[in-house]
């Protein structure tokens, strides 16, 4: 008959060979955060630029098997518990993609296009985006002139 401390082993072993034991830690660890963020200070809502963001960062740590990461992720930024279609955000991201691109991440294509651009001496001119007014002044990142 198998003692307490061999059923616990036993029990360990399967959930972490299952990788349960690891969405088990990473959602109370969720559930932590959760619980001590103050509920009092109102959260900005989720922007339409956070969304993306928050879903380009969500399918590269998934890719990555960073798992315990994107659930955190997920409960903090109030990110929708189901990812959205990869197709909507190619689409509003207006990214075409190719039959080889779709087997990695949409953030892999995109930080791969602006390393491997054709124009090395240019810059990309970045504007701000439509987020909600915080603490700062001004949402336009300086432009090549600034």
């Amino acid at each position: 008959m198998a003692t307490i401390t061999e059923l616990k082993c036993a029990v360990r072993e399967t959930l972490e060979s299952r990788g349960v034991l690891g969405q088990l830690k990473a959602r109370i660890r969720a559930e932590v955060f959760s619980a001590l963020d103050d509920q009092r200070e109102a959260r900005p809502p989720l922007s339409h630029e956070n969304l993306l963001i928050n879903e380009l960062i969500r399918e590269y740590l998934e890719f990555n098997k960073y798992r315990y990461t994107a659930s955190v992720l997920t409960a903090e930024s109030g990110q929708p518990e189901v990812p959205l279609d990869r197709q909507f955000l190619a689409n509003e991201l207006r990214v075409a993609e190719d039959t080889s691109s779709k087997s990695v991440p949409l953030l892999y294509g995109l930080v791969s296009h602006f390393v491997n651009s054709g124009d090395n001496g240019g810059k990309v001119f970045l504007r701000g985006a439509s987020l909600p007014a915080g603490p700062t002044t001004s949402n336009t990142v300086a432009g090549p002139d600034a």
